[in-house]
C-alpha cells in the first residue's frame, strides 16, 4: 500500500468517526433546536473538514520522514533505531516514577513528554556520535577476540604439558617392563613416519646404536599402517604388514625404546601436517623416508633424519656386479623393460625384463642410483645372457 492511500483510509475513519460524533451529540442535545436537514449539513460538513485535514496531516509527516530516510545513510538509521530503542527504554523505567506524582495531573502526560524527550535525545546522540560508537565497540572487539586467543593459547600449552606427561608416563611404564635398561636422563624423543617404519632399514639402524633417543609412533602413524595393511592391493598390503612387522621388531629390541602416544593434532588432518605440528610443539626431529616430508618440515624449520640420505652418505647396499632374484611385476617405461620391487620397496627396473612378467628371475645390477628421493637399480636377466650363447655359437657353425 502506498503511502497516500494509507492517508485517505485513515481521513475516511477520522471523517466519519467526526461526522457520527457530531451528529449525535447535536440530536441529543436538548438545548439545540435545529432542523434534521440543518443536523445532517453540520454533521457532514465536520466530517468534510475532518477528512482534509486528517489527509493533509497524515501524509505531510509521512513523506517528510519518507525523504529524511530516502537521504539518509544506512548507518545513520540504524543508528537512529539503537538510539530511539534506548531512548525509549529509558523513557519505560522513568514512567514508572513519574506516573505516581499527583500533583496538578502531573503524572498522566509527564511520562508521554518524557518518552518523546528522551526518543529525540537517544536518536540525536547515536547519529551524532555513531562514529565513536563504532570505534568503541570495534575496540572492545578486538580486545575480546585478543583475550580469547591468549587463553586458547594457554589452553593448547595445558593440553601440550599433559600430552608431555602422559608421555612420561607411559616410557616409566617401558622402562619398568626393562628393568637393565635405566638410562640416567630422559631420552630425546624422535617422532618415527610411517615410510621410515615401512622402509625397515631403521630396525638395522636401531640395532647399531646409532639412534640413541626414544622412537616415539603416534597412534595416528599406527593407524595409517593399518589401513595399508588392510588395503585391496596386494603390493601396498605387503607393505603395511612389513610395517608393522618392523615395528613388532623395534619394541622387542632392547637397544631402543620405542613409545606409542596418544598425543595428536585434532584440527589437522594429514598425517605428515600432524608429525609436523608435534615436532614444533615437542622441539623434536621426525625421522622418515618421504621426500616431500623432508621439504615441508625443513621449511618450517623442522629437523629431520632421512634414511635415504643416510644410505647416501654410505655404501650402497648392492653394487654393480651382484646377483640377485626379484619378481618382474609390471612394463617399464622404455621398451622392454620390467619393473619389481624389493621388500622396502626399492624399484629395480629390469632391461629385456618385459617377458618374464609375473616370474621371478635371476638378475645382475648393472647401475645403482641414490639420492635423497629414494633408490633405483638397473639391471639385466641372466636368463638373457645364457639364452644368447648358444644362439650365437649355432650362427658361426
Amino acid at each position: 500500500m502506498t503511502g497516500k492511500l494509507i492517508s485517505r483510509v485513515i481521513g475516511l475513519v477520522v471523517a466519519i468517526g467526526v461526522g457520527l460524533a457530531v451528529l449525535f451529540n447535536l440530536l441529543s442535545e436538548p438545548k439545540i433546536h435545529l432542523g434534521t436537514a440543518a443536523i445532517a449539513g453540520i454533521a457532514v460538513l465536520s466530517a468534510l473538514v475532518a477528512l482534509i485535514l486528517s489527509i493533509w496531516i497524515a501524509l505531510v509527516p509521512y513523506r517528510w520522514v519518507r525523504d529524511q530516510i530516502r537521504r539518509a545513510e544506512v548507518s545513520d538509521v540504524i543508528a537512529a533505531v539503537i538510539g530511539l530503542i534506548v531512548g525509549l527504554i529509558i523513557a519505560a523505567l522513568a514512567s514508572i516514577f513519574l506516573s505516581q506524582i499527583t500533583f496538578l495531573g502531573l503524572g498522566h502526560w509527564l511520562p508521554t513528554l518524557t518518552a518523546i524527550l528522551f526518543a529525540y535525545v537517544g536518536i540525536t546522540i547515536a547519529v551524532l556520535r555513531k562514529d565513536d560508537f563504532g570505534r568503541l565497540f570495534a575496540s572492545a572487539a578486538t580486545a575480546g577476540r585478543a583475550a580469547r586467543r591468549a587463553a586458547r593459547e594457554e589452553r593448547d600449552n595445558d593440553e601440550s604439558e599433559d600430552r608431555d606427561d602422559h608421555a612420561r608416563e607411559d616410557h616409566a611404564r617401558l622402562r619398568d617392563r626393562f628393568p637393565g635398561r635405566k638410562p640416567a636422563r630422559q631420552p630425546d624423543r624422535i617422532l618415527v613416519d610411517t615410510s621410515a617404519i615401512i622402509d625397515g632399514r631403521i630396525a638395522d639402524i636401531s640395532e647399531t646404536g646409532f639412534i640413541s633417543g626414544m622412537l616415539v609412533v603416534p597412534r595416528f602413524v599406527l593407524e595409517e599402517l593399518q589401513h595399508i595393511a588392510d588395503s585391496a592391493d596386494s603390493m601396498r598390503r605387503n607393505r603395511g604388514r612389513r610395517g608393522l612387522e618392523i615395528l613388532q621388531r623395534l619394541q622387542k629390541e632392547p637397544a631402543v625404546t620405542v613409545d606409542i602416544t596418544d598425543a595428536d593434532a585434532e584440527s589437522i588432518h594429514e598425517v605428515d601436517a600432524k608429525l609436523v605440528k608435534l615436532a614444533r610443539q615437542w622441539h623434536c626431529p621426525i625421522i622418515t623416508n618421504d621426500f616431500n616430508l623432508n621439504r615441508v618440515a625443513e621449511l618450517q624449520g623442522v629437523k629431520v633424519l632421512n634414511i635415504n640420505e643416510l644410505a647416501h652418505a654410505v655404501k650402497p647396499i648392492l653394487l654393480p656386479g651382484e646377483e640377485m632374484s626379484i619378481k618382474i611385476m609390471q612394463d617399464g617405461k622404455e621398451i622392454g623393460q620390467g619393473v619389481g620391487y624389493l621388500d622396502d620397496g626399492t624399484m629395480i627396473v629390469v632391461e629385456g625384463g618385459k617377458q618374464f612378467i609375473g616370474s621371478t628371475v635371476d638378475v645382475t645390477v648393472t647401475r645403482v642410483l641414490q639420492t635423497v628421493a629414494g633408490r633405483m637399480i638397473f639391471a639385466h636377466p641372466k636368463q638373457t645372457a645364457a639364452n644368447s650363447a648358444p644362439a650365437r655359437r649355432t650362427g658361426t657353425a
